[in-house]
């Protein structure tokens, strides 16, 4: 059983808090970025202007967010956050307006990039901070030094079990999708690999995706997110709340059912070793496998058919 971990809840609300405004900072630093690739002399000024008063307003955000609230200072801090949180939406959403004309293949690549990088990279820079203010380290936080060749074998197995698995689940949502006229589209991610022409940026999201994504998605749900919700005496919750957040937050109709389950079982691979490198392990590999099947679907797509 996993051991009970020292979460506070304030500490975790800042956690996600701050890393939503990060969310938001990706698509404030797209916006600029499909306005320097393409920007057109008339309106291109004022919406950089725009992107860069948002990036800071979100920065100030951030910065609030991160020191003390006393109690006297709560609501005075609360009416900051909230006006450069909203304030730097709503120039980010002014700045989106503008006329940039919509990306090419390697832009699209670069903006997957960054989304990665602005929530799950900023997830691993956060959740360092995070460990501080509880005075614990990274191993101790997450066992990451209890058994470990079990930890990574069992998450190699449950990878390699599970991926056919989920391979049928995602038939079936498709399936059902297109039964219910819903349309059936890819990630973006997966859109976007399937249509680079640069092994470059194929490459850079591979790797993001089989060692950036895992830890910091796992660090997030079974490390922190899972235990702190279990130990509040809510544990149906916590795995099924989880699960179901970890599959929303794909945002795709066909992978939800799949991811979901994925998340169930990463859960189990969590209170089975009480290591958070068997998950991690688990989502590592059976990100790595779809990467190479969509790899080796793409080359042989591209081969010259013989006469």
């Amino acid at each position: 059983m996993l051991p009970e971990k020292p979460w506070r809840v304030e500490a975790a609300l800042r956690l996600f808090a701050r890393l939503v405004i990060c969310m938001f900072m990706g698509t404030s630093m797209n916006s600029a970025l499909g306005i320097l690739l393409n920007p057109r002399p008339t309106h291109a000024t004022a919406s950089l202007i725009l992107t860069v008063a948002a990036l800071g307003l979100f920065a100030s955000a951030l910065v609030v967010l991160g020191r003390p609230w006393q109690p006297d200072r709560f609501a005075r801090n609360a009416v900051i956050l909230l006006v450069c949180f909203y304030g730097g939406l709503s120039l980010t959403w002014g700045a989106m307006r503008g006329p940039a004309q919509p990306a090419e293949v390697e832009h699209s690549a670069l903006e997957v990039l960054i989304a990665m990088l602005s929530f799950q990279g900023a997830a691993l820079v956060l959740v360092h901070g995070f460990l501080r203010k509880h005075q614990i380290g990274w191993a101790d936080a997450f066992g990451l030094t209890l058994e470990e060749p079990r930890a990574l074998l069992l998450g190699m197995a449950v990878a390699f079990i599970f991926l056919p698995l989920a391979w049928g689940l995602q038939s079936t949502s498709a399936l059902v999708l297109d039964h219910l006229h819903v349309p059936a589209q890819e990630q973006e991610a997966v859109q976007v690999l399937r249509s680079t022409e640069s092994w470059t940026c194929g490459l850079l999201l591979g790797i993001a995706a089989i060692l950036v994504v895992p830890v910091a998605e796992e660090i997030l749900f079974r490390g922190i997110l899972y235990p702190m919700i279990k130990q509040r005496g809510f544990p149906r919750l916590a795995w099924w709340g989880t699960s179901l957040l970890f599959g929303a937050i794909h945002f795709n109709l066909v992978t939800f059912l799949p991811l979901t389950v994925l998340a169930l079982c990463l859960i189990w691979l969590y209170e089975r070793t009480r290591n958070l490198l068997a998950p991690i392990t688990a989502h590592a590999l059976f990100n790595a496998m779809n990467f190479a099947a969509l790899f080796l679907s793409e080359w042989l797509n591209r081969l010259p058919a013989k006469s």
